[in-house]
């Protein structure tokens, strides 16, 4: 049972850092040093989606499951409505790279937000 609840509890934290991958620049609006945390997140997401490599959570999420009996994803709000978000069904190696190269234009986007509102703020209010 433990195990179980511990695996939830590791796709919840996989579909929070997938947010946070996706809309953490946005933090950048509130404070200076969310850049420092959210650009590494940011650069390791578009790594395992380009390189098609294996997300730590995933095996630790695996052998969870594993050590709880195999329990499948049958039966929990968890495994119904978060696990099909982590890892659809018809995820291919071009989509994880449109991913990919969704994430990096996302987030190139909130910084340029992010940079022109702090530009502005600088110069103070116009004359």
């Amino acid at each position: 049972m433990l195990e179980r609840v511990l695996a939830d509890l590791v796709v919840a934290a996989h579909l929070g850092f997938i947010a946070f991958v996706a809309l953490g620049g946005l933090l950048a609006l509130r404070w200076r040093w969310a850049p420092v945390v959210h650009l590494p997140a940011a650069l390791w997401g578009f790594y395992v989606e380009i390189a098609g490599a294996v997300c730590p959570l995933t095996p630790l999420e695996n052998a969870l499951r594993r050590a709880a009996g195999g329990a499948g994803y049958a039966g929990g709000f968890v495994e119904h409505h978060l696990v099909p978000l982590i890892y659809p069904a018809a995820l291919t190696a071009p989509l994880q790279r449109g991913l990919a190269a969704a994430v990096v234009l996302l987030n190139v986007a909130v910084y340029l937000i992010v940079w022109r509102l702090r530009k502005s703020s600088r110069r103070g209010p116009p004359a």
